[in-house]
């Protein structure tokens, strides 16, 4: 009896859905830095001053010296107490693989966040006012108004579909100035998705991460400009069928 040469056995990848009361979220960066991350199991957590958006904490008019002076100082408090970590609701957005990850051979990330968690970026047209203590005159942010300015950027910034979650720094331990947030269950990785140009092997990554979440290459798409899944690239292999 002739043996046959054995047969790779191979399925798709498939992405399970977030739970309920969780969002899917992504964030997409340089390769080495996510396979830094999700080899050390964390996230570093940006700070307001670090944004590439000059405009952040800026979204009021601040034509008036005064409102000026008020606002920096409320800024700078906001900026040493509280860091954030900003996520896109989608990673098939070409323009976001361009910006964040390197030209298209970087890694997104997949989380499950809890959406108790993440805050929507607002998109305005224009700045919005500053009001006043109607008892002092003076220039006064609210609860709200923090809450809006610390979440609002220019509407040309609406392709990220941005999502933020806000990290009280207080009780974080820094580590050379820098904080860093731990994979957990408020920020469970979930998906990692290899850029269209990125050159690490999908197996290097399924290696290290566990098996719940779910490794694929991305490509670009043949009948729009957007970025979608490498399915025949991403496919796993289960096993060997032979016969003899």
């Amino acid at each position: 009896m002739t043996k046959t040469k054995a047969k790779a056995r191979w399925k798709m990848a498939e992405v399970e859905p977030p739970p309920p009361d969780h969002r899917r979220v992504f964030y997409l960066t340089g390769a080495q830095f996510a396979v830094s991350d999700i080899a050390l199991q964390r996230i570093k957590i940006a700070r307001f001053s670090d944004l590439n958006d000059p405009f952040e904490l800026l979204g009021v008019d601040r034509s008036d010296l005064e409102n000026r002076s008020a606002l920096l100082k409320q800024t700078k408090d906001i900026d040493e107490q509280s860091g954030l970590i900003c996520f896109s609701g989608s990673w098939k957005n070409p323009v976001l693989w361009g910006h964040y990850a390197e030209k298209h051979t970087g890694i997104c990330m997949g989380f499950d966040v809890p959406e108790s968690s993440l805050h929507e970026v607002v998109y305005a047209e224009s700045m919005d006012s500053l009001k006043k203590d109607k008892k002092t005159g003076e220039p006064k942010l609210t609860a709200n108004d923090l809450d809006r300015l610390k979440r609002t950027k220019f509407k040309d910034w609406a392709y990220e579909e941005e999502m933020r979650m806000f990290v009280p720094l207080g009780a974080m331990k820094s580590e050379s100035g820098k904080y860093f947030y731990p994979f957990s269950k408020q920020l469970s990785l979930r998906e990692v998705v290899l850029g269209a140009r990125c050159e690490i092997k999908l197996e290097a990554i399924r290696r290290i991460v566990d098996s719940r979440t779910t490794v694929q290459k991305a490509r670009l798409a043949f009948r729009s400009f957007s970025v979608v899944p490498h399915k025949n690239a991403s496919r796993i292999r289960i096993g060997t069928n032979a016969s003899g």
